[in-house]
């Protein structure tokens, strides 16, 4: 028997994080989208429990998608512009493999 504790370091508990570096200008912009968009998710909470006729309910659904993928889109620029462009030219080749699948997932 093995009197060593062996250390164990999963994947999931990596020390490196990587973080974003947006503008403050920016990170307020999507804030502020976000919020409005936290809003119009609670407006369609409110008119499902008010027994809302269905198509106005679905219409703000849309409304609402449409927000996102604007704010996404907004994101996937300055991901492109910087975090990307940055680990690409560090070297890092696997960002193009990341940035294939997150694309895939907001293509959806």
């Amino acid at each position: 028997m093995n009197n060593q504790a062996e250390v164990l370091t999963p994947d999931c508990c990596d020390t490196h994080e990587r973080k974003s570096h947006h503008s403050d200008t920016v990170k307020k912009n999507l804030v502020n989208r976000l919020n409005r968009i936290e809003g119009q998710v609670r407006g369609v909470k409110g008119m499902i429990e008010r027994d809302t006729y269905c198509d106005d309910v679905l219409n703000q659904i849309s409304s609402i998608q449409s927000s996102l993928n604007s704010v996404g889109k907004l994101l996937l620029e300055h991901h492109l512009k910087g975090c990307v462009i940055d680990r690409f030219q560090e070297g890092d080749k696997e960002v193009i493999d990341e940035l294939l699948v997150t694309l895939h997932k907001l293509m959806k």
